[in-house]
């Protein structure tokens, strides 16, 4: 087995290792402030890195399903907000709220408020960050013009986030498809 550190500045420290052993599966798992990936040895460099990013992500859509509440999400804007807009937006309140189901989230710049629908939550940790930092940037900038933009691109994952999000919405809109239930055969 070979331990073999990656480093990128949207990710924490990353360790993957490999192993002989390990013939299909992957895991990942939390070690203090970084993160373990093992994959089987076989694998390729791109693969490894689609790995990565897979796991990366599972592990956060986990680590957020633990509810997080309205002082939760309070501490995180004002995290990112002075980490991507210099600390210069600063909302009055930040909540949960149930009656959002066509929004990710929404602003009142007048009142300093910002609201996330409840149906973020499960969702990877940087989709929820890209959310939270989208409504910060209305208390700067009303609308969604060039100078809107300009504030989001200091934000690294902000295309895969709304990439993730344009997905949910996209499957939302599929028609369901009966689930398989156990014991059937799939014929």
């Amino acid at each position: 087995m070979s331990a073999e550190p990656l480093n990128s500045a949207s990710q924490s420290a990353v360790e993957v290792r490999r192993s002989a052993r390990r013939r299909r599966t992957v895991s990942a798992y939390r070690e203090g402030d970084r993160t373990v990936v093992l994959l089987p040895a076989r694998m390729s460099a791109d693969e490894e890195a689609r790995w990565v990013g897979v796991m990366l992500d599972k592990l956060a859509a986990q680590e957020s399903r633990r509810m997080l509440d309205d002082s939760d999400l309070a501490q995180r804007a004002a995290r990112l907000s002075e980490q991507y807009l210099d600390g210069h937006a600063r909302p009055a309140s930040v909540r949960w709220v149930t009656n959002q189901n066509t929004r990710w989230g929404s602003c009142t710049p007048a009142e300093g408020s910002i609201r996330l629908s409840h149906r973020l939550q499960g969702m990877p940790e940087y989709v929820i960050d890209y959310v939270l930092l989208h409504e910060l940037s209305h208390l700067l900038v009303p609308g969604h013009g060039p100078r809107f933009w300009r504030l989001l691109q200091a934000y690294p994952r902000t295309e895969r986030a709304r990439g993730f999000l344009e997905g949910v919405a996209a499957a939302e809109r599929l028609p369901h498809q009966p689930v398989r239930g156990e014991g059937q055969d799939g014929s």
